[in-house]
């Protein structure tokens, strides 16, 4: 029986076959009301994120831990801790890391989850 999750996943891996463009990347970040840390992101990270490579490459989607999410997105689990960040292909979830690392660490570990999504 297909599920949603491998239909989408052929469909990206589709889309990624030789002289197709691969499904673009976003960062989608989950948070929630009150949460100090994806506060802290917000004053650290969010009025820059734009202009480094990393965010240009996955453009920021935000969504609430409880949503409502978009549709379509295959994710590998539900998240539960906020802030984490999950880097879509595609809506198809290729890596995610949970928590913020902070202001030092942020865009590091964003490259390595586009190092493994390339990979």
């Amino acid at each position: 029986m297909l599920t949603r999750r491998a239909i989408l996943a052929g469909m990206a891996a589709m889309a990624a076959a030789p002289g197709m463009a691969a499904p673009a990347l976003q960062l989608l970040m989950v948070r929630r009301k009150g949460c100090v840390y994806c506060a802290q992101w917000d004053r650290e990270i969010a009025p820059i994120y734009a202009r480094h490579p990393e965010g240009r490459a996955a453009p920021l989607l935000t969504v609430d831990l409880d949503g409502p999410y978009p549709d379509g997105l295959a994710l590998a689990r539900r998240p539960w801790l906020t802030p984490t960040f999950i880097l879509l292909q595609g809506g198809v979830e290729r890596a995610r890391f949970e928590g913020y690392p902070g202001r030092e660490r942020f865009f590091d570990v964003l490259r390595d989850m586009l190092a493994q999504a390339a990979a």
